[in-house]
């Protein structure tokens, strides 16, 4: 039998006004969109760099959770990026509302956050090279 294969992933989002969303999501960070789904639209698919992230319009009224608000510093969403120093400079020519500014992060990953109109944080983040120290013959 056959094996099937994972070929992507796109997470989804609870917004309270898609069309906003996507457009924020757009201007903001880059992603493009190519038609909306529902009569009005409650329903978007963006894409940008292969990379694909779904936006829901939740039903009015009801209560938006990002998940930092339960767990500190949890992202809703994380993307990998083969360079993150571009990005986070893109994102700021570009008015993205930076929630926590570029660092290197003891799991060896340099990342940022930005907080999207629904105070969802979406991280991106690069993994650092570990070089090899000659003299003592650690990687670090």
């Amino acid at each position: 039998m056959k094996k099937a294969k994972l070929l992507s992933s796109a997470p989804v989002l609870l917004v309270r006004d898609v069309v906003a969303a996507a457009n924020h999501y757009r201007d903001a960070l880059g992603f493009a969109y190519d038609r909306f789904w529902g009569e009005p639209p409650k329903f978007v698919i963006l894409h940008r760099d292969g990379m694909r992230l779904m936006l829901d319009q939740a039903p009015a009224g009801a209560v938006l959770v990002p998940h930092w608000q339960v767990d500190a510093n949890m992202w809703n969403a994380y993307f990998w990026t083969d360079d993150v120093d571009a990005l986070f400079a893109e994102f700021q020519a570009r008015g993205a509302k930076i929630d926590y500014g570029l660092g290197n992060k003891p799991y060896d990953v340099r990342e940022f956050g930005i907080q999207d109109l629904d105070g969802h944080d979406i991280g991106f983040g690069q993994l650092m090279v570990k070089k090899p120290d000659p003299a003592s013959g650690t990687v670090h």
